[in-house]
C-alpha cells in the first residue's frame, strides 16, 4: 500500500491536517527553517557572485534525521509549508536537506487548513516555484549584507553591540522624524463660535457652528477677529436660509489583510502587532474545539490581498440571507483599490467556516483568541453585506445684522442681496438602512447625530439664546502607534505583511524605541543609531529607495528580474558607504567621557558609558570596582521653579525629558528643552523648538526666532 509523507512548518498544524487524511499519510513538522545562513559569519560569498552559504540550523540535526528516515520510506513527499515566499524557500531547503529522490517530492499549498482545501491541494501538487524562492533569497541576502556590514560600524561608533536592518532603519527614521516634528511644533491660535437657537414650537434648542461670511468659509485666528464678528452679530436677526436634504452611503469595509488586521486589533482591542500575529497564527493552525477536535478557524494570516474565493463568498451570501435577510447581502463584489502589487494568489483573512460563529466557539478559546476571531468574523461578514444608507440634512442659518430691515414686512432671504450676512451651519444624518453596520461598526458609527426640528424650513426665524466663542490651539501630529506605523509603512511601500510585526518588535527589544500608552518614542540610543545611519548610510534609511527595493523583489517573484542582478546592483553603493564610514571612524579616537562625579566606593572619577538603555555612569576601575549609577546630563539651564540645575532624564522605558536635579522635592518637568531666557510677555519660561523660542504657556503665544543651530 502506498505511503505518503506530508511536511508542514508548525507542529500545531500536524493534528489539524492529520484528521483530514487517511492512514496512508504521515504528517510531520519541519518547525520552520531547517537551513539558513551561519550566524557567526557573513555567509555570502561576495567574491563569487554573492553565492549564499547555507548550513543546517543548530539543533535541527536530530529533526532532519527523523524526516530523512520518513522520506526514504515514503512513495511521495508533499512539502506543505506556508503559501508565501518564506514557505516556498523552506520547501526548497527541505528538498535539498532530505537527501532523497527529488522526483517524488511535490509542493502543495492551501490558504486555509480545511479538509476540502487540503485534499484539493494534493490533487494540484506542483514543482517548487523558484521565482518565489529567489525573491526570498534576494531579501535574505540584502538584509544580511546590510546587517552584517553596517552593524560593526555602529559598534565602533557607539562602543556597543548594536545592529542595523534594512526595513527597521527606515521605521526608526519615521519614528525619529515624527518626534522631531512634534518637538518643533508651535501651536497656533484659532477660535470657534457656536450659536444656540430657540426654534418656534420646539422645546429643544438648536446648536449651529459659525461658517463664515456669505458662502465663504472664514477662519477666526484671534480674539480681535472674534470681537469684530461678535460686534457684527450684535442685534442680528437669524433666519433659516437653506435646508438641503440628500442621501449618503457608507461603504462596507473590505475583508482584512495582515496590515488592516494589525491596525484594527491595535485600535479596537489594544493588541500589539506581535500579539495579533501570534493569536492569528494559533487560529490559523488550529484550536481544540469541544465536540469537533482541532479546527483551523481562519485562512492564512500573511496577505496583502482582499480577494475572496467564490466558494467563501457564496457561503457568506447564504448565511447573511438566512440570518439577516436578502436585502443585507451585497449585490456586487467589492474591489481593492489598485496602486501597489497585490499577492493575489492569497485570499483575504477570513473565517474558514462562516457558520462557525464566535458565540459557538467562545468556550473553547482563550479570551484574546475569542476577541480576535470575533473581529475577523464580523469584518468578513460585513465585507459581504450591503452598504449603510443615511438621510442627510444640512441647514444654513443667515444672520442679518441690525439696521438692514426694511419698513413693513420683513423680506425673505431670496428677496435681499445678503450683504452683511454671517452664516451658521448645522448638519444631521438619520440612518435609513443599517446594512453592514448591523454586524460591524466603529466608534464613529455609534455616535448619535444631531436631531433637527421637523418643522424647520426656509425663512423660519430663530431666536438667539446664546453665542459661545471658544479659544483653541492647533495640536501637533500624533506620535506613531504600532497601528499607525504599520499603516505608514504599508502606504510607503516599505516592508511586506510578514515584516511589520518583527520590525517593531526588534526596535523595542533593542531599546531604539520606547512604547508608552500605545505611543512609540525614539530613545536616546535610537537617536544615536538613527543619526549615524542618516549621516553614513542615507540610501539605507531613504524611504523611496527601500520602497523601490521592495518593488524589485516583487519583480524577482514575477520572474522579470534575476535575484543576483538585484544584489549586484545594490552591493557596490553599500560597500562604498561602509568603507567611507570606516575610514572616517579611523580618525576618530573614541574615549570614555570623564566626569567630576567621584565613585563613592573607590574614589575614582566616574566615566560615561553606553548601555542597552543609553548612557550611564560607571567606575573606570571595572572589574575591581563595579559601581554604576544613572547619568543625568546638565543642560546649563536653571530650573524655572527652584533655580537648581535642569538635567536630561529618561522615563523607565527610555523616553527623554527634562527635569530638576532636585526631584522629587521639585516637580519641574518638560518634554521640550527649556531655555535660560524668560518670556518678555508673561514672565514664564521659554522652550526651544527648532530655531524658535516659544512660551511654555500656550495662552501667552509668544514666539521669537533664534539663530539656526548647526
Amino acid at each position: 500500500m502506498a505511503k505518503y509523507l506530508v511536511i508542514v512548518e508548525s507542529p500545531a498544524k500536524v493534528k489539524t491536517i492529520k484528521k483530514f487524511l487517511g492512514k496512508n499519510y504521515e504528517v510531520a513538522a519541519s518547525q520552520g527553517h531547517v537551513r539558513d545562513l551561519p550566524k557567526s559569519q557573513l555567509g555570502i560569498d561576495v567574491e563569487h557572485d554573492f553565492e549564499p552559504k547555507y548550513i543546517t540550523i543548530r539543533g535541527k540535526g536530530e529533526l532532519l534525521a527523523k524526516l530523512r528516515k520518513s522520506a526514504k520510506k515514503a512513495d511521495k513527499i508533499f512539502l506543505a509549508t506556508d503559501p508565501d515566499r518564506e514557505g516556498e524557500a523552506i520547501s526548497w531547503h527541505l528538498k535539498t536537506a532530505l537527501h532523497t529522490d527529488e522526483s517524488k517530492m511535490h509542493r502543495i499549498t492551501f490558504n486555509e487548513i480545511t479538509k476540502n482545501a487540503v485534499k484539493t491541494s494534493l490533487k494540484d501538487a506542483r514543482d517548487i516555484d523558484m521565482n518565489l524562492v529567489d525573491a526570498q533569497q534576494a531579501r535574505r541576502t540584502l538584509d544580511r549584507l546590510v546587517g552584517y556590514q553596517i552593524s560593526p560600524v555602529l559598534w565602533a561608533k557607539v562602543k556597543r553591540g548594536l545592529s542595523a536592518g534594512r526595513v527597521q532603519s527606515v521605521a526608526l527614521r519615521l519614528i525619529g522624524d515624527r518626534d522631531d516634528e512634534i518637538n518643533a511644533f508651535i501651536p497656533e491660535e484659532y477660535w470657534s463660535l457656536e450659536a444656540v437657537f430657540g426654534v418656534p414650537g420646539e422645546k429643544k434648542p438648536l446648536t449651529a457652528k459659525f461658517y463664515g461670511f456669505k458662502d465663504e468659509k472664514t477662519a477666526i485666528h484671534s480674539q480681535e477677529e472674534m470681537d469684530v464678528i461678535l460686534k457684527g452679530l450684535d442685534g442680528a436677526v437669524y433666519q433659516v436660509a437653506e435646508v438641503k436634504k440628500g442621501e449618503r452611503t457608507k461603504k462596507a469595509p473590505l475583508p482584512f489583510t495582515t496590515s488592516t488586521l494589525q491596525q484594527d486589533a491595535g485600535r479596537a482591542l489594544n493588541f500589539s502587532t506581535q500579539k495579533t500575529m501570534r493569536l492569528a497564527q494559533q487560529l490559523y493552525e488550529g484550536v481544540d474545539i469541544k465536540g469537533h477536535g482541532t479546527v483551523a478557524l481562519i485562512s492564512y494570516l500573511r496577505t496583502d490581498s482582499t480577494r475572496v474565493s467564490d466558494e467563501a463568498r457564496d457561503t457568506a451570501k447564504n448565511f447573511i440571507e438566512q440570518n439577516y435577510g436578502q436585502e443585507y447581502s451585497a449585490k456586487r463584489q467589492k474591489k481593492q483599490a489598485g496602486g501597489k502589487k497585490i499577492q493575489d494568489a492569497h485570499e483575504a483573512i477570513r473565517p474558514t467556516d462562516i457558520t462557525c460563529t464566535p458565540g459557538e466557539v467562545k468556550e473553547s478559546l482563550s479570551r484574546d483568541q475569542y476577541r480576535l476571531y470575533q473581529l475577523i468574523w464580523k469584518r468578513f461578514i460585513a465585507s459581504q453585506m450591503e452598504d449603510a444608507k443615511y438621510e442627510t440634512t444640512s441647514v444654513k442659518i443667515a444672520a442679518r445684522p441690525a439696521g438692514q430691515e426694511r419698513s413693513g414686512t420683513k423680506p425673505s432671504l431670496a428677496e435681499r442681496d445678503g450683504h452683511g450676512d454671517y452664516i451658521f451651519t448645522v448638519a444631521a444624518s438619520k440612518l435609513l438602512f443599517d446594512g453592514f453596520l448591523s454586524v460591524y461598526s466603529q466608534d464613529e458609527d455609534k455616535k448619535s447625530g444631531v436631531l433637527l426640528a421637523k418643522g424647520l424650513d426656509e425663512n423660519t426665524e430663530l431666536n438667539l439664546q446664546e453665542l459661545d466663542p471658544q479659544q483653541h490651539f492647533t495640536q501637533p501630529p500624533a506620535h506613531y502607534t504600532e497601528a499607525s506605523l504599520v499603516k505608514a509603512l504599508e502606504e510607503l511601500g516599505v516592508g511586506r505583511p510578514s515584516t511589520y510585526a518583527p520590525t517593531i518588535t526588534t526596535l523595542t527589544s533593542r531599546h531604539y524605541v520606547a512604547k508608552e500608552k500605545k505611543n512609540l518614542y525614539i530613545t536616546e540610543l535610537g537617536e544615536v543609531v538613527n543619526g549615524i545611519m542618516m549621516q553614513a548610510f542615507p540610501s539605507i534609511v531613504d524611504v523611496n529607495f527601500t520602497a523601490a527595493m521592495e518593488a524589485l523583489l516583487d519583480s524577482v517573484e514575477d520572474g522579470k528580474v534575476k535575484w543576483k542582478t538585484v544584489v549586484r546592483n545594490f552591493y557596490p553603493d553599500l560597500k562604498e558607504a561602509v568603507d567611507a564610514a570606516q575610514e572616517e571612524l579611523e580618525h576618530v579616537e573614541i574615549e570614555d567621557e570623564v566626569t567630576e562625579i567621584i565613585c563613592e566606593q573607590c574614589g575614582r572619577n566616574m566615566v560615561v558609558k553606553y548601555g542597552p538603555h543609553g548612557r550611564f555612569l560607571a567606575c573606570p576601575g571595572f572589574p575591581e570596582c563595579r559601581n554604576t549609577k544613572p547619568y543625568y546630563e546638565k543642560i546649563g539651564v536653571p530650573c524655572p521653579l527652584c533655580g537648581k540645575e535642569v538635567v536630561l532624564k529618561k522615563t523607565k522605558k527610555g523616553r527623554k525629558y527634562y527635569g530638576c536635579e532636585d526631584n522629587p522635592e521639585c516637580e519641574f518637568m518638560s518634554w521640550q528643552k527649556p531655555s535660560k531666557e524668560k518670556c518678555p510677555q508673561c514672565g514664564g519660561y521659554l522652550l526651544e523648538k527648532g530655531n524658535k523660542l516659544v512660551c511654555a504657556d500656550e495662552k501667552c503665544g509668544y514666539v521669537v526666532l533664534t539663530e539656526k543651530k548647526e
